[in-house]
């Protein structure tokens, strides 16, 4: 008898195959496991481990691009970190093997990262991926990861390490479903630049037996264990009528009754170029700069940074640009800054983003000079906005910044509470803001995006959320300033919808979302998305707004929303 199962629908599209489940089975070290007596040369092993894994993740990120390529340079720091280099040193000499050293250093960061708040703890998994890696290599063990297979699969796992999620093969891997993470976690973001149908946060779906045949659909959540062949040939037919209205919708994102609402794309380098404008992005909405800072013994240089951000202003000629300046801190330590957060005691709440930058203004100074650099002689429209911004003290400290060295168009992000609350006082000082609903969602509902369980509470349509955007976007509009949104919640196609309704100027997405949310916005008049924001608002809870938000919107269900 078919069994069923539902979990949050992350990336479009549906997928039918046996099961097969991730490879997670990397043997533990001997506790009590010891070295021959060369401490030397076993401290160089296990430094040559580390060294090699973090190069296969940053090579892996570097071929996925895009927001993988900010996840997975991240994990490749972790193994780089000096701290945990010398930890491991310190167990080797003390007699330890190299394998046994690494497992026990990074148990004790485990520890400090899970109790460090709900920001760092999202980086257990990630920091456990490491290990497992390091410890393969030094075992001479199969490295985990996606099993092979002869035949399309569907991938089966309590949940995938952004290594795991950014190897994936679309032709090999059909669909994947995981027990645990939210909507907006980092397996959920990959999932959606791959282009792959995802559900996430499904309790049981992970019980099946390997084999047995799944339908997955990524828009509604739905898992299907040995489906009637009705069944599977309907979502199919349902996905690739999505497909085929997505294709179609083409030109600039505006409602049905011509409300233009322009649609952008969050890039991570100028490698992100092609995807953007392949899917019709009218600019960007986020440029994360941070791949040049990563990795690096020193910061980069002023004709270094000019080129990078120059190559984008360059790829929309009377577009717009939005560069979020560099947003480093607790979960992106860099060599050449101060470790700053990592000493606090709850470093998720710390020095992160504006807040470490005012602290060293001369890293921010280079950025924001370079960037006034790389917009002259282009015809793009230059913003720049600053990440982590809490007041309006913190919009005034950073638009002076800006003016000083010559950038024309400063704005903040709007991702902690405290900043949707007072954002009348903080358009006082800037030209715009810019919406990230990822961790507005997860500092509004204290819910870490990575952990399983949570779903609800890591849920954009949080009838909260909703308010503080709607209080975000009135307080722009009350002082002729635009608001966009650049987080997750804006690759949601009916959620798009609802957020046009609640005021937003502008969204931005991954690329590969661009072209379903059009064709969302071309099936909605303005009204009916104020209508359908204005139900989502009163509703109780997050599938009571996203049933009450669609109820408005008919125009949605062709698409299968």
């Amino acid at each position: 008898m078919p069994q069923r199962f539902k979990g949050a629908g992350v990336s479009p599209g549906a997928g039918y195959g046996p099961a097969k489940r991730l490879v997670r089975d990397v043997p533990r070290p001997d506790p009590d496991a010891r070295h021959g007596g060369d401490a030397a040369a076993e401290a160089e092993r296990a430094a040559a481990a580390m060294e090699e894994t973090a190069r296969a993740l940053g090579e892996l990120g570097e071929r996925a691009g895009g927001d993988a390529a900010e996840v997975l340079n991240a994990q490749a720091l972790m193994a780089r970190d000096p701290a945990l280099a010398e930890d491991v040193r310190k167990r080797v000499g003390e007699g330890a093997s190299a394998a046994r050293a690494v497992s026990e250093a990074m148990a004790v960061y485990r520890e400090m990262l899970a109790g460090a708040g709900e920001y760092l703890a999202a980086r257990v998994a990630d920091l456990d991926d490491v290990r497992d890696r390091i410890v393969a290599r030094l075992m001479g063990a199969p490295m985990p990861g996606v099993p092979d297979s002869d035949v399309p699969f569907v991938l089966v796992a309590e949940d995938l390490a952004p290594a795991d999620t950014a190897a994936l093969d679309p032709r090999r891997v059909v669909a994947f479903v995981t027990r645990e993470g939210g909507p907006t976690s980092h397996t959920a973001i990959l999932a959606r630049s791959l282009g792959l149908p995802a559900v996430v946060a499904c309790p049981g779906a992970d019980t099946v037996a390997e084999g047995t045949m799944l339908l997955v659909d990524g828009a509604t959540g739905e898992v299907a264990a040995d489906p009637e062949p009705g069944v599977v040939e309907t979502v199919t037919a349902a996905a690739q009528a999505r497909a085929a209205a997505a294709a179609g919708a083409g030109g600039p994102g505006r409602t049905a009754d011509g409300h233009e609402v322009p649609l952008l794309a969050n890039i991570g380098g100028p490698k992100d170029l092609p995807a953007a404008l392949e899917h019709g992005a009218e600019g960007v909405g986020l440029y994360r700069t941070e791949f040049l800072f990563l990795d690096r013994a020193d910061a980069p240089g002023h004709a270094e940074q000019v080129a990078a951000y120059r190559a984008v202003l360059e790829a929309f000629p009377g577009g717009r640009v939005v560069v979020r300046t560099l947003d480093a801190g607790a979960d992106k330590p860099l060599e050449f800054l101060p470790p700053g957060g990592r000493d606090e005691p709850n470093p998720a709440l710390g020095e992160r983003g504006l807040r470490m930058m005012r602290r060293l203004p001369e890293t921010l100074d280079a950025q924001l000079a370079a960037l006034a650099e790389a917009e002259r002689d282009t015809d793009a429209h230059l913003q720049v906005m600053a990440p982590m911004v809490t007041d309006a003290a913190d919009a005034e400290w950073f638009a002076a910044a800006a003016a000083k060295a010559g950038v024309q168009h400063a704005g903040v992000m709007i991702e902690v509470p405290a900043a949707a609350l007072r954002a009348r006082h903080i358009a006082e000082h800037v030209d715009f803001f810019s919406i990230g609903t990822n961790d507005l969602t997860q500092y509004t509902c204290a819910a870490d995006r990575e952990t399983g369980g949570l779903g609800r509470f890591q849920d954009p349509w949080q009838p909260a959320v909703l308010d503080l955007v709607a209080a975000s976007a009135a307080s722009a509009a009350d002082a002729g300033r635009t608001c966009g949104v650049c987080g997750e919640a804006a690759a949601d196609p009916l959620l798009a919808c609802v957020l046009t309704g609640l005021g937003v100027t502008s969204l931005s997405m991954g690329p590969s979302a661009l072209p379903l949310v059009r064709a969302a916005l071309a099936r909605a008049e303005l009204a009916q998305c104020r209508a359908a924001a204005e139900a989502a608002r009163a509703a109780r809870g997050p599938e009571e707004a996203r049933t009450a938000a669609a109820e408005r919107l008919p125009g949605l269900a062709e698409l299968g929303l």
